[in-house]
């Protein structure tokens, strides 16, 4: 799951101007959220015509058939590819699917006794192309079921990404505000495993000077995250960078040595000068207007 490009500029562009960046990623999750939706009720929609003559459970037969995506086959029974992970300790293809069908079989069973006791009707109507198609209570039940898993999911993996693929990015941009030489700060990849055709977008990044090499942590949290202090601690970071801090986690960090940026703050990012020159790292006081300069910087970057 990757964020747009255009996305990870105006989340730059609002963190370090002291804005709230949370709307982006927001819009974003909504956005695919409905373009999933509609192209779900269209799979539906064809799905339920074709089988309208069939007796047997029409919606596995289609939406869990084996010839699916693993992500999709988990989604459609009700479950995400990264809940079945970390239940099985395993994402293989039988894995995913014999967990899917399983929970697939516990809902619709579950779906039944609900519908038997309540005494409820539920319908929905699906019209595409001039033909209209009708879900039962129970069918119903499961599609509202399946968005909301990917809805849920869509969420989790925005917000966790957005971190991941802007914290690079944004320690370059405070670095070219205060024109930090190149040869004193670098990004370097993480270690970690991928998929064959995927990017690791996880960076560690450095501050460098004198022969002292300076990692920094970058969250995008809110305000009085405990884990704050500990991810310092686990990383060895002299730098935090975070878009909100409580008093609390400020006394942790400065009690650890570690120079703090809290760029929700009025002016916020102008601590990092402070961190700079901590460090010994060579800048420049900020010169000009601040606007002109992120533009400038963040269009040669992404360029």
């Amino acid at each position: 799951m990757t964020l747009t490009e255009q996305v990870t500029k105006n989340i730059i562009r609002k963190l370090i101007s002291g804005k709230d960046y949370r709307i982006e990623i927001v819009t974003l999750i909504n956005a695919e959220f409905l373009q999933f939706a509609i192209e779900f009720f269209k799979n539906i929609a064809y799905s339920k015509i074709k089988n309208e003559d069939i007796s047997t459970d029409w919606y596995k037969k289609e939406m869990l058939a084996l010839n699916l995506p693993t992500d999709e086959i988990a989604i459609n029974s009700g479950l995400n590819k990264k809940t079945i992970t970390n239940m099985y300790n395993s994402g293989t293809r039988q894995v995913v699917i014999d967990a899917s069908y399983e929970h697939y079989e516990m809902l619709y069973n579950a779906i039944e006794e609900l519908t038997k006791v309540e005494d409820i009707d539920l319908s929905l109507t699906i019209k595409f192309n001039k033909v209209s198609v009708d879900l039962n209570i129970n069918e119903s039940l499961i599609v509202i079921n399946t968005l909301a898993v990917k809805r849920a999911a869509l969420r989790g993996g925005l917000w966790s990404t957005a971190g991941k693929q802007t914290e690079g990015p944004l320690m370059v941009v405070l670095c070219k505000i205060f024109d930090v030489p190149k040869e004193n700060y670098f990004i370097k990849p993480r270690a970690k495993r991928v998929r064959k055709g995927t990017v690791n977008r996880e960076v560690d990044f450095y501050l460098h000077a004198n022969d002292n090499t300076h990692k920094c942590e970058v969250k995008l949290m809110g305000k009085g995250n405990p884990e704050s202090a500990d991810a310092v601690i686990a990383r060895d970071s002299s730098v935090f960078v975070a878009d909100k801090l409580s008093d609390q986690n400020k006394t942790q960090l400065e009690n650890l040595n570690v120079g703090w940026v809290e760029l929700s703050d009025e002016d916020g990012f102008k601590r990092f000068e402070n961190v700079l020159e901590s460090l010994n790292i060579p800048y420049k006081k900020l010169q000009g207007n601040l606007d002109e300069k992120l533009d400038k910087i963040i269009n040669e970057l992404f360029r």
